[in-house]
C-alpha cells in the first residue's frame, strides 16, 4: 500500500465515524422517552428470569465451596509399614 491509498483509507474510515455519530446525537437529544406500564412489566419479568437463574448457580456454588472444605479436612490417612 502506497502513502495515498493509506490516507484515502483513512479519510475514508474517520468520515464514515464521525458522520454515524453525530447522527445518532440529534437523533437521541430531541425526543422524550416516556415509558407505559407494558414495558415495565416486560423489565420486571426480565429481571425475575435473571434472579431466577442466579439463585441455583449460588446455591451450586455454595455447595462447591463447602465440598472443597471438606476433603481438605479429611485428606488424612494412616499407613501401615509390613
Amino acid at each position: 500500500m502506497n502513502a495515498k491509498s493509506l490516507t484515502a483509507l483513512s479519510v475514508a474510515v474517520l468520515s464514515l465515524v464521525s458522520g454515524t455519530a453525530a447522527h445518532a446525537v440529534t437523533a437521541a437529544s430531541n425526543k422524550v422517552f416516556i415509558s407505559g406500564p407494558l414495558i415495565l412489566i416486560f423489565l420486571g419479568f426480565c429481571a425475575l428470569v435473571v434472579i431466577a437463574q442466579i439463585i441455583p448457580v449460588i446455591s451450586t456454588l455454595y455447595g462447591m465451596i463447602k465440598g472443597l472444605r471438606s476433603s481438605k479436612e479429611k485428606v488424612t490417612a494412616d499407613v501401615k509399614a509390613n
